[in-house]
């Protein structure tokens, strides 16, 4: 595929919105006394699945790309493949701002004994979805097809 894809810099910018959403979000409820909620953490393990599945999707069009596999490759499979890629990138860092916005808010009250408990597993959710964004920003680079030169 030409052009960029969504760039690092989006992906960033991205987490940063939704990020600040979150915590401006999660600090009004918690004002009135209440807990951030207590994440779970099937949400790490889909995070990371979901990284997984997009590696495993844009590993094959790497392949084709790179001359290493003589299979042939479908065009609508390989522009399919990018757009996951692009999807997983935005999801990846939204998912990272919202985990991030209620981490901020945890850790601003650690003298509360269940945000000590939380802070953990929201540190671990934020990483997770910051795979899936790295997954994303990789699989779309590996189907990166460059113009053609006019030499």
């Amino acid at each position: 595929m030409t052009g960029h894809g969504v760039r690092a810099r989006s992906a960033v910018v991205v987490a940063l919105v939704v990020g600040l959403a979150s915590w401006l979000l999660w600090h009004l409820v918690t004002g009135d006394g209440n807990l951030v909620p207590r994440p779970s953490w099937l949400a790490a393990v889909l995070l990371a699945g979901m990284a997984a599945f997009v590696v495993g999707f844009a590993w094959p069009v790497r392949a084709y790309l790179t001359g290493r596999s003589t299979r042939r490759l479908d065009p609508l499979r390989a522009a399919r493949v990018v757009v996951l890629a692009q999807a997983a990138t935005l999801t990846g860092a939204a998912a990272a701002g919202w985990y991030a916005g209620q981490l901020a808010v945890a850790l601003s009250d650690l003298s509360l004994v269940a945000n000590a408990d939380r802070t953990w597993r929201l540190a671990i959710l934020v990483g997770s979805a910051a795979v899936l964004c790295i997954a994303g920003l990789v699989g779309q680079h590996w189907c990166r097809v460059d113009p053609p030169s006019d030499d």
